[in-house]
């Protein structure tokens, strides 16, 4: 949709947002967007093959801020394909930022400031990796709870879970270069947000977990992933473990891996080696070569929950 307008000074923030029949929420993004604070920020839509309004929003956002909006095409794959195009196709100039944006959220106004200021401290050929906290919330019950996910990202922990939810990410250059870079074999992972994560702790990178909460997380019957608590969410989860969900989306975001393995540092591939191997032994064996690969979740009854999917042949 045209040449990119300069505006001036400071780090330059890529957003990249995946788009399907958002018409119900996208002028709530888009306006959480344009009212960021110090930022200045270029917008990238894929669009992938919407069936209500969502193109017209996106045209009439881009005629009110012209030469900061490109709208493309979708490969009509779902959510996490969608993505993948969009950081293969990346152009990014040193110094520019790149934030994933999902089309349902409303963002806080410092989201972009505070993620480009703990960038900034970064040595600029260092990969890293922002992510902050979100709150829950589900408007039509006016209902809002802050999320309680935290915890020390490595690769020993991005190999079983993500602590780096994708509406908060924010990656700097040399992040975003490698994340084009391996984009085009990441095909048929579980998440996206999730492979980030992976690939960058596994390259070496650094993650910065900033504790403040930055963006609405919107919670409605359309959520391809949610944020769903409670006794009932948590035994929902545990089923999914027991008929093998968890297993699946390990072997997708492994198969991933192991197809990105060049741009692993050797440790970490070492360990993803480890990992797979474990996982094809027998239960004694199996877990005795987990304990000594060390993989860990943040959460206590998760962890509970993980070493009994590994007895069980569940990981």
């Amino acid at each position: 949709m045209g040449d990119w307008i300069d505006q001036g000074r400071g780090p330059m923030v890529q957003v990249l947002m995946g788009v399907f029949n958002g018409a119900s929420f996208l002028p709530a993004q888009l306006y959480s967007l344009a009212t960021q604070r110090d930022a200045h920020w270029r917008l990238i839509c894929a669009d992938d093959h919407s069936t209500d309004h969502s193109a017209e929003i996106l045209r009439s956002f881009a005629r009110r801020h012209p030469g900061r909006v490109r709208v493309h095409s979708g490969p009509g794959r779902g959510f996490v394909a969608n993505y993948l195009m969009l950081l293969a196709g990346l152009s990014i100039d040193d110094g520019h930022y790149v934030a994933l944006a999902d089309q349902d959220d409303v963002w806080l106004a410092g989201k972009l400031s505070r993620a480009s200021r703990a960038l900034d401290r970064v040595p600029p050929d260092v990969p890293a990796l922002y992510t902050a906290r979100r709150w829950i919330w589900t408007p039509e019950k006016d209902r809002t709870y802050a999320e309680q996910r935290r915890g020390i990202p490595a690769f020993r922990n991005a190999l079983v879970e993500n602590i780096a939810p994708g509406n908060t990410i924010v990656l700097n250059t040399a992040a975003a270069v490698l994340a084009r870079q391996a984009a085009p074999l990441a095909e048929g992972v579980f998440a996206h947000d999730w492979w980030l994560y992976q690939l960058i702790t596994g390259a070496g990178g650094r993650v910065i977990c900033d504790p403040a909460y930055v963006v609405l997380y919107r919670q409605h019957d359309r959520n391809v992933i949610g944020g769903r608590r409670g006794a009932f969410a948590m035994i929902t989860r545990k089923r999914a473990v027991l008929g093998g969900t968890y297993q699946a989306r390990i072997t997708a975001q492994t198969s991933g891996l192991h197809r990105c393995r060049e741009f692993l540092c050797p440790s970490a591939r070492a360990e993803l080696d480890g990992f797979l191997s474990a996982r094809d032994r027998t239960a004694p064996g199996r877990l005795c070569a987990m304990a000594a690969l060390g993989p860990y979740r943040h959460n206590f009854w998760s962890t509970v929950g993980f070493w009994g999917a590994i007895a069980l042949g569940k990981v």
